[in-house]
């Protein structure tokens, strides 16, 4: 039997997780219009190096400073209706209101004394039941007119007035402060130094609340989100190193490590993966924001060991073997394994260094132990 074969060797093996993955700042600064507005002045480009503190940006806010104008006078309207609530009422109501309480008592203390004028008439026979009956309700009137304007005084404002009021200032405060961010982010100014590398607007356009006007990154240190299949979220540790290749840039590898490894799983297109976040120095600036990359997470590294290629190993009961060649005929050997990949496997024990084993057949024959075969080069 004319048969292929290969050779134990000794060197390096790792195990490999291989996927994709999507690339993005992980210092990263969004910019976006918070109301209908128009772009004053465009600073810088994309692709500008900007520093901390530079102006990038500027829109229009002349309706944010009649805005906030208009607020204003709104909060000092609501802060004098409070002042009037927390004194009864302005300095004219709290005059006339004082006048008409003077005059209440000064009917209530003269309905009192002709109450006392006719009970001592009446006793002497001078005076009517009926007039002192109709002396007794002059009385009750008067004091009743009385307590009515103490207690005007005193609760003023119902506790629904109140509420309105201070509600009324709320939002008056409210719409100022809103004013106001809007204005101090009408100016957009870096926050860091960084890149320009999303700046979807031009000067003198107009934009709509939400819009997106620029994005600024920190590009020398990148943040790849990679997705892995659900069946090998198990094999993932933070800390493993992973290595990141770009098709634009196909000679070049960026190196990382896991960051972060999935809580959850979630469909993506017609996968369930898991998300894990990286990171890989990224100092020559060449791998851009939103690419779409290749990440392969080495989730086990051995030196030094004895490996052979992954097809010479066969399984039998869930123990592997492999025909090993000895003087033209195929010898059975059980092999211990530890990390495979794609290509190759790590033989911990059952062979030694060179030992030459048996791929497969020139004519598709089945191996069997003690067959006579011929190594074909």
């Amino acid at each position: 039997m004319r048969i292929r074969t290969t050779t134990v060797e000794r060197g390096s093996i790792r195990s490999l997780i291989t996927t994709n993955g999507k690339v993005e700042p992980i210092r990263n600064f969004e910019a976006h219009s918070l109301v209908p507005t128009t772009v004053k002045r465009l600073l810088v480009k994309e692709g500008d190096h900007v520093r901390k503190g530079q102006l990038l940006l500027q829109l229009d806010d002349a309706d944010l400073r009649s805005q906030a104008a208009r607020a204003q006078a709104h909060i000092r309207a609501a802060q004098a209706d409070e002042a009037d609530l927390s004194t009864g009422g302005t300095r004219e109501e709290m005059l006339t209101l004082d006048s008409q309480l003077i005059k209440a008592h000064s009917a209530r203390d003269a309905a009192q004394r002709n109450l006392d004028a006719m009970r001592r008439l009446s006793q002497q026979g001078a005076a009517s039941a009926g007039e002192v009956k109709q002396a007794e309700d002059d009385l009750q009137r008067t004091q009743a007119d009385v307590t009515l304007l103490e207690q005007k005084k005193k609760d003023r404002y119902s506790q629904t007035e109140v509420a309105k009021v201070r509600a009324q200032g709320a939002e008056a405060q409210a719409t100022y402060d809103a004013a106001e961010n809007a204005l101090q982010k009408s100016s957009v100014r870096a926050p860091f130094e960084g890149i320009v590398y999303t700046l979807p607007v031009k000067q003198g356009a107009y934009v709509q609340t939400g819009d997106l006007l620029l994005q600024v990154g920190d590009l020398s240190r990148m943040l790849v989100r990679t997705f892995v299949d659900e069946p090998e979220i198990g094999r993932l540790v933070p800390g493993q190193r992973i290595e990141v290749t770009w098709d634009a840039l196909p000679d070049r590898v960026w190196k990382g490590s896991v960051i972060t490894i999935p809580s959850t799983v979630k469909l993506r297109g017609s996968r369930n993966v898991g998300e894990v976040t990286c990171t890989v120095d990224n100092r020559d600036l060449r791998l851009l924001p939103n690419v779409n990359v290749g990440v392969t997470v080495i989730t086990a590294e051995h030196s030094g060991v004895l490996t052979v290629r992954r097809e010479a190993v066969r399984m039998d009961d869930t123990k592997p073997y492999v025909y090993q060649v000895e003087d033209g005929v195929l010898r059975r050997r059980e092999v211990q394994v530890s990390l495979q990949n794609l290509t190759r496997v790590e033989i911990t024990a059952g062979l030694r260094e060179n030992s030459v084993v048996a791929l497969s057949s020139v004519d598709t024959k089945p191996l069997v132990e003690n067959a006579h075969v011929k190594v074909v080069p």
